[in-house]
């Protein structure tokens, strides 16, 4: 296993002008209406799941009263525990083709650092006392409304569909850069009760600006549908990585969840609670860096809230109860996606039903496997607990008592909130190039967009 406090401290190493000049972020047309927001691209789907085949699979299902463009799709079937192979170039390879001739990420990981490999190569280094970001500053809301209309792109291909719409990969016609297009049908929205949900996402990313969040250009309507433009994001999602590889090693898993809680942590402070944190949700830019999309639940509260609403799995007993809740139930879910990519399944599984889990997540008992860091399950112990006076997060020294937890130790939070340190994995795409290998293909759309004519649900989203 490498040296924790130089895998988690690595400089960046593999910029180049070329990656550079396509990370800048720009509109996909020329913005004279608000100053352009930093690159954060958005992930085109959050998979919905039935229960995986595998042993102790996981169930991340959306509730029914959730807002998302879910649709169930099937988990990959699990891998050697050992094995963490990056996905093939043809979305259609089965678990064994990607698994051939592709080395362990134990040897990946402590390789000499080459710049044809996938997976970055730690350095040496020391311990140091965590560095904590600056605290952040709320950015003025961006233009969103209206900015752009269906000429201004050009429709290449779908990345996801679901109960509402789909998302496409789009080509701006302008800039020539690619972009993801989030297109939902009004019909669906409203008749799901969806309304507010939908609302409330767009409000919330127009909002928010940060390294680990997806960025909402902009958003657009016409007489059936609701758009809304956001960046390509390439490297695909975190889950299929996960399932690929069954379960992170230690300090792969430090990685992700240490961007996790820098994104969380900055939502926190506008008073912005997440809800539906889980692997479906956190994609990888073309470095290997995440990026958390889907705000479907994101919610500003101040105090406290009761909507039923997120994933069973990951659900935290304050809510399954119908109690009010704050914004410690994201810290919860940060216990159950730390879990799941540690062991490859999460704590409270049982069968894929939802009632189960839910009286699972009630009794409140975990069984850690013997392979996980002390550290870790003393990390797990303190966000997976019912006491909401003992949670870590929901205490009097906030998200610090978490960023300064002895799992953490080794992460320099200044330097990974600059993207300033190489990650675990980064993706084998094309940068800039409208690179989708890490997604799988879908039958296009028959019903053609931009249609005129009545728009008897237009009243409900006045603000797209």
């Amino acid at each position: 296993m490498p040296s924790l406090g130089g895998f988690l401290k690595k400089k960046r190493t593999k910029d180049s002008a070329i990656a550079s000049q396509t990370d800048t972020p720009a509109s996909p047309v020329r913005d004279t209406q608000s100053s352009a927001p930093s690159k954060t691209p958005s992930k085109p789907l959050s998979a919905s799941d039935n229960p995986a085949p595998a042993p102790q699979p996981t169930n991340n299902s959306t509730l029914q009263q959730t807002y998302s463009l879910d649709q169930p799709k099937a988990k990959d079937e699990p891998m050697n525990a050992a094995a963490f192979s990056p996905p093939t170039a043809s979305p259609a390879a089965t678990p064994h083709q990607t698994q051939q001739n592709v080395p362990t990420i134990q040897n990946l990981l402590n390789k000499p650092d080459d710049h044809q490999q996938n997976l970055s190569a730690p350095a040496n280094g020391t311990l140091t006392i965590p560095a904590t970001p600056t605290a952040p500053q709320m950015q003025p809301l961006r233009a969103t409304k209206g900015k752009y209309n269906l000429a201004d792109f050009k429709i290449e291909r779908t990345l996801g569909t679901g109960s509402f719409g789909r998302v496409h990969l789009v080509q701006s016609k302008h800039n020539q850069r690619y972009y993801a297009v989030k297109v939902l049908k009004k019909a669906q929205v409203v008749k799901m009760k969806q309304v507010e949900h939908t609302n409330d996402e767009r409000k919330m990313l127009q909002r928010v600006k940060h390294p680990f969040l997806i960025t909402l250009w902009g958003t657009f309507q016409d007489s059936k549908n609701l758009y809304m433009v956001m960046d390509f994001v390439e490297g695909g999602e975190l889950f299929s990585l996960l399932r690929k590889s069954q379960r992170f090693p230690n300090p792969v898993a430090k990685f992700y969840a240490a961007e996790v809680t820098l994104a969380l942590d900055y939502l926190h402070s506008f008073n912005i609670i997440y809800r539906d944190l889980k692997p479906e949700n956190l994609l990888l830019d073309r470095h290997g860096h995440l990026k958390i999309t889907d705000f479907g639940f994101a919610k500003e509260v101040p105090d406290i809230t009761w909507t039923l609403c997120g994933t069973p799995d990951y659900l935290a007993p304050e809510v399954v109860a119908s109690k009010g809740y704050n914004k410690s139930v994201d810290w919860w879910s940060l216990g159950i996606l730390i879990f799941e990519m540690l062991c490859g399944f999460t704590p409270f599984w049982d069968g894929g039903s939802p009632m189960k889990i839910y009286e699972n997540i009630l009794k409140g008992r975990v069984k850690y496997p013997p392979y996980i860091h002390p550290d870790a399950q003393d990390l797990l112990q303190k966000l997976i607990t019912h006491d909401l006076t003992k949670r870590l997060g929901n205490l009097v020294g906030g998200s610090k008592d978490i960023m300064t937890h002895p799992w953490f130790a080794e992460v320099t939070w200044d330097r990974l909130a600059k993207k300033d340190i190489d990650a675990p994995y980064v993706p084998p795409v094309k940068a800039g190039a409208g690179d989708a290998s890490q997604f799988d293909k879908y039958p296009e759309e028959s019903e053609k967009y931009g249609q005129e004519g009545d728009d008897p649900y237009g009243k409900y989203f006045k603000d797209f």
